[in-house]
C-alpha cells in the first residue's frame, strides 16, 4: 500500500536532506522543536523506511546516532507530478486526432492491465471490491457502498482534480477503465467537477433499471 505521509513530515524530511544527515539536537535546533517532537516524527518515519539511523563515532567517547533520508524518503520527496502531467495532456490534445485517439487508447490500456490482475472475482459486487483494494493501494481514498441492490464505487476525493478541470474527459476515460476492468456497464452518477463531495460510479444493472442504484 502506499504511503501517506501526515502534514509537517515533508518540511522535516526536506530538513534532513538538505543537511545531509543529522542529529535529533541539530533538528531541534534547525527546526525550533522539542526533542521529543522530533524523535517522535523519527521514530515514525523510521517505521515507514525513509529515514535510517547510523551510529557516528567521534574520538573515544560513546557514538551518537544521526538520520539520514532513504531512497524511499528522497522518493517520497520528488512524488509530485501534477505539473508534468497536465502538461503533458495539454500536448497531447494538440495531436492529430488520430494519432492522439491511438495514444489515448494505450493509456487506458495501460490503466487496465495495472488494474485487471488484483480483479478477479465473480460477482460485481467482489470485482469492485477487489478494484477498491487495489485503487486504495495506490494512494486512492475510496470506499465501496454496498447499502443498495448494487455496490457504489466512491471516491471521496478527485485524484485527477487539476487535469479533470482542464479537461473532463480524463473522468470519461476513469469510467471506461473500471467498466472493462469490471466487466460491467458503469455510470458517474456525481462528480466532484460539479461540486459534489466526492464521485460516485453506479452499477448499471444489466437489464438497465438503473433505479435500482440510485
Amino acid at each position: 500500500m502506499k504511503t501517506t505521509i501526515e502534514a509537517g513530515d515533508r518540511e522535516f524530511l526536506e530538513a534532513l536532506h538538505r543537511r545531509d544527515g543529522a542529529t535529533v539536537q541539530t533538528l531541534c535546533d534547525r527546526m525550533g522543536v522539542t526533542a521529543t517532537a522530533v524523535r517522535q516524527r523519527l521514530n515514525r518515519l523510521l517505521g515507514l523506511g525513509m529515514v535510517m539511523r547510523e551510529a557516528v563515532r567521534s574520538g573515544r567517547g560513546r557514538p551518537h546516532h544521526a538520520y539520514r533520508v532513504t531512497d524511499a524518503g528522497r522518493k517520497e520527496l520528488g512524488d509530485n507530478y501534477a505539473d508534468l502531467a497536465l502538461i503533458l495532456w495539454r500536448e497531447l490534445r494538440n495531436v492529430e486526432p488520430d494519432i492522439r485517439e491511438r495514444i489515448f487508447e494505450r493509456i487506458r490500456g495501460a490503466f487496465i492491465r495495472q488494474y485487471e490482475p488484483a480483479v478477479q472475482g465473480e460477482s460485481l459486487a467482489d470485482r469492485i471490491g477487489e478494484l477498491a483494494t487495489a485503487l486504495e493501494e495506490r494512494g486512492f481514498d475510496v470506499e465501496v457502498d454496498d447499502s443498495g441492490e448494487l455496490p457504489i464505487l466512491r471516491e471521496n476525493n478527485c485524484p485527477y482534480l487539476e487535469l479533470a478541470s482542464s479537461d473532463p474527459s480524463i473522468c470519461e476515460m476513469e469510467q471506461a477503465v473500471f467498466e472493462r476492468v469490471l466487466g460491467a456497464d458503469m455510470r458517474l452518477a456525481q462528480c466532484c467537477l460539479e461540486g459534489h463531495s466526492c464521485c460516485e460510479f453506479h452499477a448499471v444493472p444489466a437489464h438497465g433499471v438503473e433505479s435500482m442504484v440510485d
